[in-house]
């Protein structure tokens, strides 16, 4: 069944559209393709819940100001849900906490990813010594962290683009209400089930409303665009794409005509079926990688023509091998691909299932992406 889309279009900046009864959606700009987010309001009996709030810049700050003084029919906001710790989600949470001294609710690791991000200078991106390290093994050239930390100043020392994706927030609440999942917001006349995914960041809460039919989804789930799932310096050894695939299994529980709000892209109906594309269009592009690596060993950096088409710049670069990265250590996981470091300090990937003859279809796999998603 393809997905169904209820609405064409997005709410002008500055305004909601009821969705369903007591959520309201709004949009705040973003740059690049993604042009912006989806954020949430949902009604209480005495005020408002947040659920996301875009980039910590003054334009979207403007903007909220000004949902705050037309569209809350003169109520508070009672409580702020971030989906996850990336910089379009958490960017306006210490400005509407502090504009109306309410609780941030979030999951842990996400909470203190968050708090760890909003104070990390661009400097520290590449992770010194250890990013170095981490390029090297996985095939990047000598000067690449050179590059890198030339773009980050670069950009730190340009004027500041009012929809930038990185921007940091100007502020992060000092404390939060951790959320579980399995825990229940009790929100109006109906109540809220956290609902938590992994991969694309750590402990990623979704709020599922099963009496309205309806789910928040923030990047768990997405209509078109598929979330970045990357391992970084950070944590060389983490396996995301695993707890990826594994929350994608579990959401496929959830009922066929949910209406699910994104953070990107359109409302959708089709869940399972948008959940079994993304599930499928990863295990394609595993398959042409063990193919990749069937006859000569290969760097991750050697298999990103695989997975992308288009001319990488230093910041897609880091992205896409991630996403490189992540994929090779699923196949580890599934003892379908096998690491070894040469001589040269690199890793380099072979395949090693014998079964792979009989599962190759080489020439026949899904097209590069043309490059990777800043979500």
């Amino acid at each position: 069944m393809a997905l169904q889309y209820p609405y064409d279009s997005h709410p002008p900046s500055g305004t909601t559209v009821e969705i369903a009864e007591g959520v309201r959606w709004l949009t705040m700009p973003m740059g690049g393709s993604l042009t912006h987010i989806n954020l949430y309001l949902i009604e209480d009996a005495d005020g408002w819940f947040v659920v996301d709030t875009g980039l910590g810049n003054t334009e979207t700050r403007d903007l909220w100001h000004r949902i705050f003084d037309s569209e809350l029919k003169g109520k508070p906001v009672k409580g702020v849900v971030c989906t996850h710790m990336h910089p379009d989600h958490i960017g306006q949470a210490g400005e509407i906490t502090d504009h109306f001294r309410c609780p941030l609710y979030m999951t842990r690791a996400e909470y203190y990813q968050a708090r760890s991000f909003a104070t990390m200078g661009p400097s520290s991106r590449g992770s010194g010594w250890l990013g170095e390290q981490f390029y090297h093994r996985y095939g990047m050239p000598s000067d690449y962290m050179q590059r890198v930390q030339a773009m980050w100043e670069s950009r730190s020392s340009a004027a500041p683009a009012k929809t930038s994706s990185m921007t940091m927030p100007a502020s992060f609440p000092a404390g939060y209400q951790r959320l579980r999942h399995g825990d229940m917001l009790t929100i109006g006349e109906h109540d809220w089930h956290v609902e938590v995914g992994s991969g694309h960041s750590p402990e990623h809460a979704c709020l599922h409303c099963r009496s309205l039919g309806v789910m928040i989804s923030g990047d768990q789930i997405l209509p078109v665009i598929t979330s970045n799932v990357s391992v970084h310096a950070t944590e060389p050894e983490a396996n995301p794409l695993k707890d990826w695939m594994e929350s994608h299994d579990r959401f496929l529980d959830t009922p066929e005509r949910t209406l699910v709000l994104p953070a990107h892209n359109l409302p959708f109906y089709g869940v399972r079926e948008r959940l079994r594309d993304l599930i499928a269009h990863h295990e394609d592009r595993m398959l042409a990688i063990e193919e990749t690596c069937q006859d000569e060993a290969r760097t991750a950096k050697d298999l990103l023509p695989v997975l992308f088409k288009r001319h990488l710049d230093a910041r897609q670069m880091m992205m896409a091998l991630g996403e490189a990265i992540a994929h090779c250590h699923l196949l580890m996981h599934r003892n379908r691909l096998e690491r070894r470091e040469g001589e040269d300090g690199r890793f380099w990937f072979r395949s090693v299932d014998p079964d792979l003859k009989r599962r190759a279809h080489p020439g026949q796999h899904d097209a590069p992406d043309d490059r990777p998603i800043m979500v």
